[in-house]
């Protein structure tokens, strides 16, 4: 299941991209029907309106005239980087060519709702042209979503229905000891020895046999010896004796 989800996420990924420019190609081309079809209609209207006003020829001049108005001044308010004051300036044309333009449509004779439809297509023109230049991909939308996606496709299989709390992190692996500071490893045989060793050297001297001084007569490391001394301890009683004499090492003197 986990390489199909991942296999259907990358399949859904690389047509997000050509899906949304799909859909925005085809919002702007119903928007250009919608523009189209509402300045003919408020065209066409005004003109009947001023033929039968007595304006002749000029009668289809003005409301074209003042329907390409409102579609200039539309773009230049909705295009992104133009100048400030000229987007304010178009904003004030475009009140007044919309007012101007439903006025007329809304003068014409007949029943009162159908003036009203024929004032609010010239709403729906500037609306529409609107809305065109709002049109864009929310890119903070889709960079959420690409995370979002990637987060729930790279989830191990292990973790699944598992809370925070109950997913540890792996313990940190022990430092490695250093060949230096490695326990010498202890010859089983030289333990006895080194208790015989260190009960002798205090029945003879009177004191503690050192490290180095038992490595001297085992015939081994200082560092086994010292191993040896904190094995037996320094106060290791002495040995059994056998045959009515204390054991002597091999070596030593009485």
């Amino acid at each position: 299941m986990t390489g199909l989800t991942q296999q259907f996420a990358a399949e859904y990924t690389k047509k997000a991209v050509p899906g949304m420019l799909r859909a925005i190609r085809t919002i702007k081309w119903a928007n250009k029907g919608i523009l189209v079809g509402a300045v003919a209609a408020s065209y066409l209207h005004q003109a009947h309106f001023l033929l039968m006003l007595g304006a002749g020829f000029f009668a289809w001049i003005v409301p074209g005239v003042f329907d390409l108005a409102i579609v200039s001044m539309l773009t230049i308010t909705q295009t992104v980087g133009m100048a400030g004051d000229a987007k304010r300036a178009a904003l004030k044309l475009l009140v007044v060519v919309v007012t101007i333009s439903a006025a007329v449509n809304a003068a014409a004779p007949g029943p009162l709702g159908l003036r009203i439809i024929f004032a609010l297509i010239v709403g729906l023109v500037a609306g529409v042209e609107w809305v065109a230049g709002k049109i864009r991909p929310d890119f903070a939308a889709i960079e959420h979503r690409e995370t979002e996606l990637s987060n729930h496709t790279t989830t191990k299989p292990a973790l699944a229905g598992m809370s925070p709390a109950t997913v540890q992190p792996a313990p940190a692996p022990a430092p490695a000891t250093p060949a230096s500071m490695a326990v010498p490893e202890i010859p089983a045989r030289l333990v006895p020895a080194a208790r015989i060793a260190v009960v002798q050297h205090r029945q003879t001297t009177g004191a503690h046999i050192t490290a180095d001084e038992l490595a001297t007569r085992l015939n081994t490391t200082p560092a086994v010896a010292g191993q040896l001394l904190t094995t037996v301890g320094s106060s290791a009683q002495a040995p059994a004796r056998i045959n009515g004499s204390t054991p002597v090492l091999v070596g030593e003197r009485r």
